[in-house]
């Protein structure tokens, strides 16, 4: 953590992330995932930066998980040689579809995700011609109803996956529901479980080998990693963040390797302080209960309200209020949609800031 003598030096807001903390949480989410015999696919929409994803790499993960084709394009620029879109992508347009069919031409091993017979003919479509057939995971839902088809239906649209040429090398799931509370972490996980359980009986009954099994979140990673469950693909670990805090998944703020650093602006209203760190800054991912984010130096205050350039926080009684021009350091919530506020991290190691580095896939939402 950077002293206040380097934090003045910032200009607020920004986001810092602390490398020392960055890389132990790298080492020790490979070392969790490996040792239970799972590969390890980080999702780098938690962080979006070429640099970080590399550390991932050299740590020993086996390729990236992406949530667009943008991401995709902008870590295959860099030599990324391994990627799966986990995303039921449309590729209905004729720009996205060659887009689709640039990234499967050029990149050693691009996977797509797929929970419909429709998006599966689009992606047949994309890349009709290419000299290898594309690959594709179907999704199955394990418990948080957003996308993916349930595991017993899994064998069907493998099946005509598999008729439209498609290359159905195997499943995957997302357990969303697990990040609502500590224990909601195994049920979760074992969730995952058993769905994926299900989901290769069905395939097996269509006469389909399943080669990849994917799931795992920040919250259910380390829990979920083991047989059938072949591959891991958590994503806010690298950071750590308030709600990974109260979950449990890390041990403290300790663990927390990004923050945004921001300034006192005013405080004229007796008993709270307005900081220039609003939904522009911060996201708007909290709630009255729980606020809007952490801060570690005021304890028992609250960052209770957010406008867009402007952070509302009621200061504990007996917690001494800062003043206009103090620099303070809020943990936010979640990390992921933080990321992508700034165009740039400023880097910190062994406390002191050690350079800038881009958010290079910041936006690259299509």
């Amino acid at each position: 953590m950077l002293n206040a003598e380097e934090l003045s030096t910032i200009e607020t807001p920004a986001v810092v992330i602390d490398l020392e903390v960055v890389d132990a949480n790298i080492t020790r989410m490979q070392g969790a995932i490996t040792s239970r015999g799972v590969n390890l696919r980080p999702h780098v929409k938690s962080h979006k930066s070429v640099d970080l994803a590399r550390r991932q790499l050299e740590a020993g993960a086996v390729g990236i998980t992406v949530s667009s084709v943008g991401e995709a394009e902008v870590f295959a620029d860099a030599g990324v040689e391994d990627i799966f879109l986990a995303y039921t992508i449309w590729a209905g347009s004729a720009r996205r579809a060659g887009r689709i069919m640039g990234l499967h031409q050029r990149v050693r091993s691009f996977s797509v995700g797929v929970d419909s017979t429709a998006g599966a003919q689009q992606l047949a479509n994309a890349t009709r011609g290419a000299d290898r057939p594309l690959r594709v995971l179907v999704e199955i839902d394990s418990g948080a109803h957003r996308t993916g088809v349930r595991s017993e239906e899994a064998g069907d649209l493998a099946a005509e996956c598999q008729q439209l040429g498609l290359d159905v090398v195997g499943i995957f799931t997302y357990a969303g529901h697990a990040g609502t509370s500590k224990d909601a972490r195994f049920s979760g996980a074992a969730d995952e479980v058993h769905a994926v359980e299900q989901a290769i009986a069905s395939l097996s009954a269509q006469g389909i080998p399943v080669g990849i099994v994917s799931a795992g979140s920040t919250p259910t990673a380390v829990i979920s990693a083991h047989a059938p469950i072949t591959e891991s693909r958590p994503g806010e670990y690298i950071f750590n963040d308030a709600d990974n805090v109260r979950l449990g998944t890390c041990e403290s703020l300790a663990d927390v390797g990004l923050f945004v650093a921001t300034t006192v602006v005013s405080t004229a209203v007796e008993g709270q302080v307005i900081i220039d760190a609003g939904t522009k800054a911060l996201g708007r991912e909290g709630n009255a209960e729980k606020g809007y984010g952490l801060v570690p130096s005021l304890p028992g205050s609250s960052l209770r309200l957010l406008n867009e350039h402007h952070g509302y926080l009621s200061i504990h009684e007996g917690v001494t209020r800062p003043s206009v021009g103090d620099v303070l350091i809020v943990v936010p919530n979640h990390a992921c949609p933080v990321a992508n506020l700034f165009g740039e991290y400023i880097v910190i190691d062994a406390g002191t800031v050690a350079g800038r580095w881009p958010v290079d896939a910041r936006g690259h939402l299509s």
